[in-house]
């Protein structure tokens, strides 16, 4: 049974095959068509995934869209009416489109599916899921859980904003939901935008801006904003928000309630934005601590399973493990909408086939660490790299290993090409930017020179499985990226009493462990622990690099510059390469140094891409 899940048309498209409950190939849009968020149809991530299974759309099953667009249609209609007049312009605005496509989605699907056969019976084989049941379908079916309680949150689906559901086998069984417009997703993309980041990108530089800040306006948003239960429910009080009824997230009264207008994104970051990013987070952690202690406790099991936009807030989640509110957590690495593709072609399996779900023996889940994009093989390397003129020496994987982990503990950045790309927002070792975790200058470097990104933002550490109790607060996979936790204490430095009395963006340049360039200046990392069966070349490198140096550890950011979607082929990574200052580049066993390059070919990426 071959299913085929499809997200699109609002952010992150992507596309998913799934074979007999088999999670086989999954994409985003956005690295084929390389343009960020892309959320048009997936036609390159639908061929792609049609590729990887060897079938043609005629053998598909089902096709399963993510979403019910007319109960979006529904929602939209009930919000204007019950605003109405205002909010005149955005409906003005929204409903040509609605009416020219979203309202008939259907045939516009069908459209799409007759590029790639005109006789696919879509009109019996087209399927249509909750929103909200497509994040917990993605959450809970490839867990390593025969049962856990889910929980879903994000910015807003068809109706629901927050959802509880219990997974036992095959079934799943929404427990209870809020509704838009109150959202947590929303309140945190309100922030993001008042800070002067964009929606629906910039949520996760608040969060990397929070440690900086304190949580001085917590009080003010739970004074003003919203009424938390103890359950974790809760309500926002719309009068300070925009997004119901205007073109913004925040209006002229929730100004007024901190303190002046948004930051635009030229302005200089501020205390005032840090301390705004670190109340928001605050508030943000406490009403998913509540609700994971509320749905764990009504289902009385103790799995825990995290899905939609707000579950890639690791900072939350790590609070989450730290405080034992479930004996295990899982959260999908595409949790977003892009993941919605996966969790509607699996839901459709289980749910409307009825089909029975296996879990791996070995306790594994069945993401494959999440290494479901596309693969080149050696001598398709070779071609593409040529026709790019790229100069470039064929190694053994030895030396290829050897000649990486040297460079790299000379403090070079390496670009990481190797086997099939990630899918979900994370660079997990297939499409990877890699650098000596024990230099104090690489952050800065890496954010400055290869990113040309704001110097604030954290990187990540990839560690060896094996090793990750001896450097972090952490006895558990974490092979997604998506759980927070402190270098643990014999790891640490102390602080002078000078140090500590820093401020804000003052602390960035202070060195507070044994890998300053992936300890966040609270003392946190965002781990990802390396497996030697989901990803064995980038394990041996770690492997290797540990012999060397006898740290495990290395930095890992994704493979692109700010603005730009993560590498989707070899002519990708050789153009970021060209267009950066990381020094060498592997792609499988092709290595190239930067100084060997055609300087003709030098790219400028500084300005190329729009800010995210």
């Amino acid at each position: 049974m071959r299913i085929i899940g499809i997200s699109a048309y609002y952010h992150d498209s992507a596309a998913a095959l799934v074979c007999d409950g088999e999670v086989l190939a999954a994409a985003q849009e956005e690295r084929f068509s390389r343009k960020k968020h892309d959320a048009g149809f997936p036609r390159d991530a639908l061929a792609y995934c049609l590729q990887e299974g060897g079938c043609a759309l005629e053998d598909i099953d089902h096709v399963v869209f993510y979403d019910k667009p007319f109960l979006k249609f529904e929602r939209l209609l009930e919000t204007y009416l019950a605003f109405a007049p205002s909010g005149f312009q955005s409906f003005r605005m929204a409903m040509p489109i609605w009416l020219r496509e979203k309202l008939f989605l259907k045939d516009l699907l069908r459209g799409e599916l007759k590029r790639f056969s005109k006789n696919y019976p879509s009109e019996e084989r087209l399927l249509f899921s909750d929103h909200h049941l497509s994040h917990a379908a993605s959450a809970f079916f490839p867990s390593p859980f025969d049962e856990a309680a889910v929980l879903t949150a994000d910015g807003v689906g068809e109706w629901a904003t927050t959802s509880a559901a219990l997974g036992r086998g095959n079934r799943l069984d929404v427990l209870k939901e809020i509704h838009f417009p109150h959202s947590l997703g929303l309140l945190y993309s309100a922030f993001t935008y008042y800070t002067g980041f964009k929606v629906n990108s910039g949520e996760y530089k608040v969060m990397g801006l929070a440690p900086y800040g304190e949580p001085k306006f917590a009080d003010l948003i739970y004074k003003h904003l919203i009424d938390i239960k103890e359950d974790g429910s809760f309500r926002l009080d719309l009068s300070y928000f925009d997004y119901c009824t205007g073109l913004t997230m925040t209006n002229a009264r929730f100004h007024a309630l901190f303190g002046g207008p948004p930051r635009t994104p030229e302005d200089p970051l501020t205390q005032r934005e840090m301390d705004l990013a670190a109340s928001v987070q605050s508030v943000t952690e406490q009403v998913m601590l509540k609700l994971a202690r509320s749905v764990v406790a009504e289902t009385g099991v103790r799995n825990l399973c995290l899905a939609g936009g707000v579950a890639l807030n690791c900072v939350a989640n790590g609070k989450i493990l730290r405080q034992g509110i479930a004996d295990r957590i899982w959260v999908q690495p595409a949790a977003g909408d892009a993941g919605g593709a996966v969790g509607a072609a699996l839901g459709a399996y289980h749910l409307f086939l009825d089909a029975p779900r296996t879990l791996r023996p070995d306790g594994a889940d069945g993401m494959k660490g999440s290494y479901l994009g596309p693969r080149f093989g050696q001598q398709d390397v070779e071609r593409r790299l040529q026709a790019a003129g790229a100069r470039f020496e064929v190694l053994s994987d030895g030396e290829l290993l050897d000649r990486c982990v040297a460079d790299l503990a000379e403090g070079k950045a390496l670009g990481w090409f190797q086997g099939r790309m990630e899918f979900g927002p994370r660079a997990l070792g297939g499409r990877s930017v890699l650098g000596d975790a024990r230099s104090p200058k690489m952050q800065s470097v890496l954010n400055l020179k290869v990113k040309y990104r704001e110097s604030f933002r954290p990187f990540a550490p990839s560690v060896l499985r094996e090793d990750v109790a001896d450097w972090f607060e952490l006895d558990q996979d974490s092979p997604y990226m998506l759980l927070v936790a402190d270098v643990v204490q014999h790891r640490r430095r102390a602080m002078t009493d000078a140090e500590n009395a820093l401020f804000g963006i003052e602390k960035l340049n202070v060195p507070r462990s044994e890998i300053p360039a992936v300890t966040h200046v609270d003392g946190s990392a965002r781990v990802q622990t390396v497996h030697a069966d989901t990803n064995p070349r980038y394990h041996a490198l770690l492997t290797r690099f540990k012999q060397k140096t006898g740290c495990p550890v290395l930095v890992n950011t994704s493979f692109n510059v700010r603005g730009e979607p993560i590498v989707g082929t070899p002519e990708d990574a050789f153009r970021c390469f060209m267009g950066t200052e990381i020094e060498t580049l592997a792609v499988e066993n092709c290595f190239l140094r930067k100084e060997a390059q055609d300087p003709g070919l030098k790219q400028d990426y500084a300005g190329r891409f729009e800010a995210d």
